[in-house]
């Protein structure tokens, strides 16, 4: 029978034991409340508390992702578009996380979701479509505000999905389709366009290698009539000047090179 009661001691022992024992991991925090009031902070590893009096509350300090639901929201001019998002966030100020609201991250997602209504509600829907780095940046900025009194930094938010309704669907198809169109009669027509560029340089250039062709032929016939009728004119002046002296009968000795030039050009004839 002792045997049985000292076990019994023991075990409660053991158990009182390992309730007062509370482990902390290096990435969390927490309070420890004793009769409904905080008495101090849990740190990081073992935290000895009074077992049944005292209750430890732990958090997680890590940066943790939270998906805001796809929600159907109206436009400025009246269109519905459906618009889900993800917000990061850390809690920065454990005793303001525990006490100061019940679930910070429930809070976080309403609060999200309202203010993306809010937002999406004062654009119009070209707007929302493609301002969505404004549209994340605005979120960013009024949860991280909205949220500093819970001691909960808003780090990043990102829209994840903006979905118009069907109709303007299938008209910004349209519209794509129209442009995919469109930019490629524009690159035909360019590549027309620089083949008959091309071409016609061509051909001037071709004209231009003609015409250098002929000028030059042109000049080389030209010297050779200008050089033609030179020496024609230098033989009748020498012939005139023979035929003069041998009207007078005077005595004159030709000279030789005038004879050789005759030759020459008789010989050109």
């Amino acid at each position: 029978m002792s045997f049985i009661f000292w076990l019994i001691i023991g075990v409660l022992v053991l158990f009182i034991i390992i309730k007062s024992i509370v482990i902390v991991n290096q990435y969390e925090g927490g309070l420890i409340f004793r009769l409904g009031k905080v008495i101090g902070k849990l740190k990081p590893g073992i935290n000895i508390i009074i077992p049944f009096l005292d209750v430890p509350v732990k958090i997680d300090l890590r940066t943790r992702v939270v998906n805001v639901p796809v929600q159907e929201m109206i436009t400025k001019d009246n269109a519905v578009v459906k618009v889900d998002a993800i917000v990061y966030y850390r809690v920065i100020d454990v005793e303001r996380a525990i006490l100061e609201v019940e679930d910070y991250e429930y809070a976080i997602i309403n609060l999200a979701q309202t203010t993306l209504r809010a937002i999406i509600g004062s654009l119009e829907l070209d707007e929302v479509l493609n301002k969505r780095e404004y549209i994340n940046s605005k979120l960013l900025e009024v949860l991280d505000r909205e949220t500093n009194q819970w001691g909960v930094r808003v780090e990043k938010v990102e829209v994840k999905e903006i979905d118009p309704p069907q109709d303007i669907k299938e008209a910004m198809a349209q519209q794509m389709k129209a442009e995919r169109l469109k930019r490629a009669a524009i690159l035909e027509a360019e590549g027309e366009k620089q083949a008959r560029i091309l071409k016609a340089q061509g051909i001037a250039e071709s004209y231009r290698i003609e015409a250098e062709g002929q000028a030059k032929a042109i000049q080389i016939v030209a010297e050779a009539a200008r050089q033609y009728f030179k020496d024609e004119a230098q033989l009748y002046k020498a012939l005139e000047v023979t035929n003069n002296v041998l009207k007078d009968n005077s005595k004159y000795i030709i000279s030789e090179n005038i004879l050789d030039f005759a030759k020459r050009f008789i010989k050109k004839d």
